[in-house]
């Protein structure tokens, strides 16, 4: 189909507004948002640390974790800086090119993401209906291949988003009122059809993330089916234990997500400052706040962190 409104123009530099109507109070925004990073990254790399360095924490549970952790980095990575960089010197522009790298990456790692907490539910699923296969079934070589195929998969589902933003024509405007590059609001500064974009904005969706979703919610009614089989009540709470940190970790990465998407769906007479905030603490929450999550429900992590910064000082 042809460009409609085609004005012989076609924008090859976007400027990021941030928070659009609130560009006077981008100075005390960036507050939040800075310490947001910086926790992030400090959490996310002692956890990374720890695991990597513990002989004790060499399991599939906390190399899944630290894989999570390491998505974590990228994901808050991917937005933070930009951010701060138009909060603190206007520095909203950006090329196309870039713009389209920063979809991808920011696509990619959360599809990666989605991939991490899906394998630590089947994790969960075997250490609790199969716990005398789980070492021979969940090795370090198939740990690793799994690792692999998350990251080929999320490369590959989002790699034919930049085939489908470079074939439009920029035409329409050249503002984008976010703090980062989104695929479809991108799409829709194009006078071209972008009907692709987001029928396949749609595929992505339902064939990696609500997938995704089910799969957990069913193994976790696995899970619960064969807690409540067991006969001890304190071996039935120590298994419930296990999984609570996951499932407040599964809950804090979807729901707010969700609820981003249904607003931007249907949430038409919210303000545009609204969504765009709702859209960060989508992003900015699950690197800020799980590994505290795990600091605090997972006793060998409590341990090794206590021992980190109070017992190795003396």
């Amino acid at each position: 189909m042809t460009a409609l409104n085609y004005t012989g123009v076609s924008y090859t530099v976007f400027h990021l507004l941030g928070v659009p109507g609130f560009e006077d109070q981008h100075v005390w925004i960036s507050i939040p948002f800075f310490i947001s990073y910086v926790t992030a990254l400090l959490g996310n790399s002692l956890l990374t640390f720890i695991i990597v360095t513990k002989c004790s924490l060499q399991e599939p549970m906390y190399l899944f974790l630290c894989m999570l952790a390491g998505a974590d980095i990228v994901l808050s990575t991917c937005i933070v800086p930009q951010a701060l960089a138009i909060f603190w010197f206007h520095a909203g522009e950006i090329s196309l090119d870039r713009c389209i790298t920063q979809v991808f990456f920011l696509s990619a790692t959360f599809l990666y993401e989605s991939g991490i907490l899906l394998v630590m539910a089947f994790d969960r699923y075997i250490a609790i209906c199969h716990p005398l296969r789980y070492n021979t079934v969940l090795t370090c070589t198939l740990i690793g291949k799994i690792g692999v195929t998350l990251l080929l998969r999320s490369c590959c589902t989002i790699f034919p988003v930049i085939f489908l933003l470079k074939r439009l024509t920029f035409c329409k405007s050249n503002i984008l009122p976010n703090t980062a590059c989104k695929h479809i609001v991108l799409a829709r500064l194009s006078c071209d059809d972008i009907r692709v974009n987001i029928w396949y904005g749609f595929f992505v969706l339902m064939s990696t993330l609500v997938i995704d979703v089910v799969l957990i919610f069913i193994s976790y009614v696995l899970i619960l089916r064969a807690v409540f089989y067991i006969p001890s009540q304190d071996a039935r709470h120590k298994a419930l234990n296990t999984c609570g940190s996951h499932v407040c970790v599964i809950i804090l990465f979807y729901v707010p997500g969700i609820f981003s998407g249904l607003a931007q769906r249907f949430g038409h007479h919210i303000s545009p400052h609204i969504h765009e905030l709702l859209a960060n603490v989508c992003i900015l929450a699950p690197p800020l706040l799980n590994p505290i999550i795990y600091g605090i429900k997972t006793k060998p992590i409590r341990d090794q962190v206590i021992y980190v910064f109070f017992t190795r000082q003396k």
